[in-house]
């Protein structure tokens, strides 16, 4: 043991284990677990062991799940749902409130075997996870008791299966289970493989409150498990995970009209500006990437530094590495802690080598005996280094240098991920503006990896769709507001004319032109079909294409007009579609342009009114929710209401800052093409409108599988050929596709879910006022 004087030459720390008994003791009286379904533990299985990944130590057996398993599971949750649904929402609120409560005095067991289990040092999940975990549940049983006069109209979607991972296991499921039984759902969770111990521990939990049976069901096992899943009749998937795994089951639940919320992968750029503490900057890295073992997606695992402070910068870091504490994760000293999986471990390396061998510089980040990984980063890398575009999800992140802001945003977009962005920097401008530049969910300023219950989280492009927490977490969970369904009549044929073949030689004296980037066009391939008393433009890939671009470049000029400015151009929009009432009378009739006249003004109202909101998240932070237009929308509209149904679907796009590419009704499109004047004279921006006519399922399939396009509205009944194929081509692009409840678009009603799909929530964290004393800045 070292004298006091050998201890003051070096202040290290002395071991200081977290007692491990209580833990110890409950594993040892289960030894193998079955799944809870039904309010109580079936029988132990066929299964695997799970495993301590610090000292390989087999903690307990669990049942591998399959589609047996499933199936009774969500046979439990349906049998539970009608009767928890119809429970008022102060009873399930006392139900949630019952498991925070109990959950806070066992906060301490949960901690050590979460840390057991996954690896992570106990300090992490006994001051962040667990009491996020507890917060969660509070507040959902704040959203249940208010959820009749906050979602008025909405109803809960059922059963909901939710598949979580092994970076927080207790906290995502805290995520998922929390709103979904606030809503009035039921819940089928499959915990990761690796680290099912939490979710069992909570099942027990779920049995002392009295939550009543098939409430919350979980079935553990692999991914096989997971696959029954979604393959069962649920309402609605959640899934947090792989970018791989989350486009195969949206591949999966094409067509099925079963909900799905995405939370995938991700490579965010933390970005150290010329003018930022860098002091505070580095300790951002470290809370943000390393003190986790990187395990965290939106852990800012791509450095990126203003060239001019970087080599202060990375001497800063190296000092600060260095000085971290890899060790036994029970050790409340321990820092870095260990990976979940020799599997996991292996990658990491991998991915290590191959940047290394792509030209990169590994600074630190050498294995150590065990499961074991010490922190470190990779320098001198180029864009294209595997190092730099895969997601290593372990304690190494990347460093790279710009020379301005705009190459900073730049180098920060290009990945194909947008999960989240941490930005430093002294000035608030400096910051906010390069917060708006930077295509992510969720962007902190001078602060990493911070979370709350009632803040949303969740991504764009590869890293998925939908939100988790807050009021759109909640909204997630609900349906509605419900809408007398009608039947839409199928499209006929189309009866191609060739190209040359003029309209006298048709015997039809109109010729209509798509409306590509504020200009009539001639479809690429020259041909038309015959619609509506007219040569109609027969559109194809190459035209969406075409108006694909348009869009994009319009949309810059016609977001930057601001709320107040699109406003204006829709009212006087409105004011065109008057002057030309008589002429739209005698192709759709007086009620579609009644509607359509009330639709502009509607949505002119909206433009600069659906606000954002400013939340009480944690203190020292102003958290900001700002709703975000979705970019490009491939717009397909219904066969009926050929002006109302178009303009229902195409005015709330626009109000929110979109610009579309919109395929109108197929046998009536004349209405939506006679539309080109009344945009060109209302001063709406070329671009920002753009329609191309032809077979409307195959013009939707191409604009789903653009690369390009944001997001996809396709009206369309459930489980027909048309709306099946666009949802699997979104699959592939990882996009969200909405499709409208087929209904009588003439009524006069219509109101915000057209604008919540219109945009998506942008979480922006600020540093606002000073912290209490005591409280510290961690993050999480």
């Amino acid at each position: 043991m070292p004298s006091v004087s050998e201890i003051m030459d070096h202040l290290d720390y002395g071991a200081s284990v977290e007692d491990a008994a209580a833990v110890r003791d409950w594993l040892a009286q289960h030894q193998k677990f079955g799944h809870f379904i039904g309010g109580s533990f079936t029988q132990p299985g066929r299964g695997f062991a799970t495993s301590d990944p610090a000292t390989g130590e087999v903690l307990a057996h669990v049942s591998q799940g399959g589609d047996e398993d499933v199936g009774k599971a969500v046979k439990a949750a349906r049998k539970a749902q009608p009767a928890w649904a119809a429970l008022s929402g102060h009873d399930r609120a006392r139900y949630l409130y019952a498991i925070a409560r109990t959950i806070q005095k066992r906060e301490r067991f949960l901690a050590v075997l979460e840390t057991l289990d996954n690896g992570k040092p106990i300090r992490e999940t006994r001051d962040i996870d667990v009491p996020l975990v507890v917060r969660h549940f509070y507040h959902h049983a704040g959203w249940a008791e208010l959820a009749e006069t906050e979602f008025p109209g909405l109803r809960p979607l059922g059963v909901c299966g939710q598949i979580i991972p092994w970076n927080f296991p207790l906290l995502m499921l805290a995520w998922k289970v929390a709103p979904a039984l606030a809503a009035g759902n039921t819940v089928v969770l499959k915990p990761a493989e690796y680290t099912p111990l939490t979710a069992l521990a909570f099942a027990e939990i779920c049995q002392h409150v009295g939550l009543p049976a098939g409430v919350v069901n979980i079935v553990t096992g692999d991914g096989e498990t997971g696959a029954a899943l979604v393959r069962a009749k649920t309402d609605k998937i959640a899934f947090t995970g792989s970018t791989e795994v989350g486009r195969a089951i949206a591949h999966a639940l094409a067509g099925s009209g079963r909900k799905l919320t995405l939370e995938l992968g991700g490579k965010s750029p933390f970005v150290v500006m010329e003018d930022a503490d860098l002091d505070a900057a580095v300790e951002g890295v470290v809370d943000s990437i390393w003190f986790n073992q990187g395990e965290v997606c939106c852990a800012g695992s791509r450095i990126l530094v203003a060239e001019s402070v970087s080599a202060r910068f990375e001497a800063l870091l190296r000092a600060r590495m260095e000085k971290l504490r890899v060790g036994a994760p029970l050790d409340k000293s321990t820092d870095v802690g260990a990976i979940v999986h020799p599997v996991q471990k292996e990658r990491i390396l991998k991915i290590c080598r191959d940047a290394v061998a792509a030209g990169a510089e590994l600074v630190g980040g050498a294995p150590l005996a065990g499961c074991f990984v010490a922190p470190g980063y990779l320098r001198g890398i180029a864009p294209a280094n595997p190092g730099m575009s895969e997601e290593i999800f372990g304690p190494i992140a990347t460093l790279s240098t710009f020379r301005t802001p705009d190459e900073a945003a730049d180098l920060a977009n290009n990945t194909r991920y947008g999960l989240a962005a941490s930005i430093w920097s002294e000035s608030a401008t400096v910051a906010t503006d390069m917060a708006a530049r930077i295509k992510a969910g969720v962007v902190w300023i001078n602060a990493a990896n911070l979370f709350d219950a009632a803040a949303p989280f969740g991504g764009v492009k590869d890293s998925g769709y939908g939100r988790e927490g807050g009021r759109a977490g909640m909204r997630d969970y609900l349906t509605g507001p419900e809408v007398k369904a009608q039947a839409e009549s199928k499209p006929a044929p189309i009866s191609t004319v060739p190209e040359g073949q003029t309209g006298q030689r048709a015997g039809i004296d109109r010729t209509a032109k798509l409306y590509i980037g504020g200009a009539q066009k001639r479809p690429d391939g020259g041909a038309s079909y015959l619609a509506d008393g007219a040569l109609i433009p027969l559109g194809g890939r190459k035209d969406i294409r075409n108006a694909v671009e348009a869009a994009h470049a319009g949309r810059a000029k016609w977001a930057g007009l601001g709320a107040h400015g699109r406003a204006q151009v829709l009212y006087f929009l409105a004011e065109n579609l008057e002057l030309r009432r008589a002429e739209l009378t005698a192709l759709v009739g007086a009620p579609e342009v009644d509607v359509a006249i009330r639709r502009a003004f509607f949505y002119a109202g909206f433009a600069d009114k659906f606000d954002g909101a400013t939340i009480a998240a944690k203190t020292g932070h102003l958290v900001l929710v700002q709703p975000e237009a979705q970019g490009v929308i491939g717009i397909t509209c219904p066969n009926d209401a050929p002006l109302a149904g178009f303009l229902s679907l195409v005015l709330p796009a626009i109000a929110m800052g979109n610009a579309v590419v919109a395929v109108p009704s197929q046998d009536h499109p004349l209405a939506a093409l006679t539309l080109y004047q009344i945009f060109d004279t209302s001063d709406l921006p070329g671009g920002t409108v753009n329609i191309v006519t032809g077979p409307r399922d195959e013009l939707a399939a191409n604009l789903a599988s653009h690369d390009d396009v944001q997001a996809i509205w396709h009206v369309g009944a459930t489980g027909s050929a048309g709306l099946t194929r666009v949802e699997e081509a979104a699959a592939v692009t990882l996009k969200p596709v909405w499709s409208p409840t087929l209904r009588d678009w003439t009524a006069a009603a219509q109101g915000r879910d057209f604008l919540r799909h219109a945009t998506r929530d942008k979480t922006i964290w600020l540093p606002y006022g000073a912290l209490p004393a005591g409280t510290g800045s961690a993050a999480y």
